[in-house]
């Protein structure tokens, strides 16, 4: 099983079990060891992995860290725990910061169980900096998260690597987080350098301020929704397989497959409709795994872009009639809908349909 498999796969249990976690020592054993066993240590082993591991700091005694990774003998990864879903703020990392200092680890991580923030020292050397360069969600990543965590498991471990990476995605951090504010909030000086060339010899008014900042407010959503448009077009381009005989078949049937494809058109409702599967769905598995691939008759939403794993049909190609295809095993039961709200009435059937695929019943469809 490949690593983002094993990800999805105890991210499916931790989402299944975390109301049942209520302890900070239940959020250990049912989730923080677990990752740290999926990241390839020992968690049975000692030499690699020590839990509470004590250690006299100054004028604290009995020190504590709740886990340490270890190699050759040193500590290299150190991990304080809080219940599930509890806060993680900095403040609440004190024996985390206290450890960094006096081990040779060089990342510290804080975590509920659900959230992992890591933690070096680019700032200072040796002491441990506030702000994580890298946050990950267990419920929730992308696979660029899962590339960077990759880089801590024990098969790729390399210090130098991460630190090198490390320091870039603090930068990064930052100015996702200064680029989120400017369009949220954008300030004068940055109304002030886009609009400079726009209007050549005016004076920068508080009333051509206030005009510019709307503007550029406006001008950051729709480029955002643009970009997702553009996205969502690229995704939604179907995927037609093509066999031995289609391949071989000569050049007049391959220009013919070619206009049928182009002439697909994933409609405002099929789209609408994928959304509310989706938001049905999320408090069962992570909204990344639920498919969109149109076809002529229909738009299947697809369990991990499976097509023997169908959630549903979306029959919308005709606008007046809009029927919704719930799956049954092999068989589809199709439904008449007055909206495409009314998809929500069904959220039981299309549960059970996908706690089916999550449990690992396959269909053949």
């Amino acid at each position: 099983m490949d690593f983002i498999d094993q990800l999805r796969a105890l991210a499916t249990r931790i989402q299944a079990n975390k109301d049942l976690v209520q302890t900070e020592e239940a959020t250990k054993t049912a989730m923080v060891l677990p990752f740290i066993q999926l990241l390839g240590y020992n968690v049975f082993d000692p030499t690699e992995v020590v839990p509470e591991l004590v250690s006299d700091i100054g004028t604290k005694k009995g020190e504590k860290v709740d886990y340490a990774i270890l190699k050759d003998g040193k500590p290299i990864i150190l991990f304080e725990c809080k219940k599930c879903g509890g806060d993680l703020n900095i403040n609440h990392a004190g024996q985390l910061f206290r450890y960094f200092h006096v081990t040779a680890a060089r990342f510290g991580v804080l975590t509920n169980g659900l959230v992992y923030r890591f933690f070096t020292d680019l700032d200072q050397a040796n002491k441990m900096d506030e702000k994580p360069f890298l946050e990950f969600d267990i419920l929730d990543f992308k696979d660029q998260d899962v590339e960077e965590l990759k880089k801590f498991a024990k098969s790729a471990f390399d210090l130098g690597t991460i630190l090198t990476t490390a320091n870039d995605l603090k930068y990064t951090r930052a100015i996702q987080n200064l680029l989120s504010e400017w369009m949220s909030n954008p300030s004068e000086e940055f109304v002030r350098l886009v609009s400079t060339d726009l209007i050549p010899g005016k004076r920068f008014t508080p009333a051509l301020k206030e005009q510019f900042t709307q503007i550029t407010k406006r001008a950051f959503t729709q480029l955002i929704g643009d970009r997702i448009n553009d996205r969502l077009r690229v995704a939604m381009t179907p995927e037609v397989p093509v066999s031995t005989s289609t391949a071989q078949a000569p050049a007049p049937e391959l220009e013919e497959t070619e206009e049928t494809e182009s002439a697909l058109e994933t409609t405002a409702e099929e789209i609408e409709g994928y959304y509310i599967v989706r938001a049905i769905l999320c408090e069962l598995v992570p909204a990344k795994r639920i498919f969109m691939r149109d076809a002529q008759s229909y738009c299947a939403i697809l369990f991990d872009d499976n097509n023997r794993k169908p959630i549903c049909r979306l029959r919308f190609n005709n606008s007046q009639r809009l029927v919704l295809g719930l799956m049954n095993g092999k068989e589809e039961e199709k439904v008449v809908l007055s909206g495409v709200e009314e998809i929500f009435t069904y959220a039981d059937r299309l549960k059970a349909t996908a706690s089916a695929y999550v449990g690992g019943k396959e269909e053949s469809v």
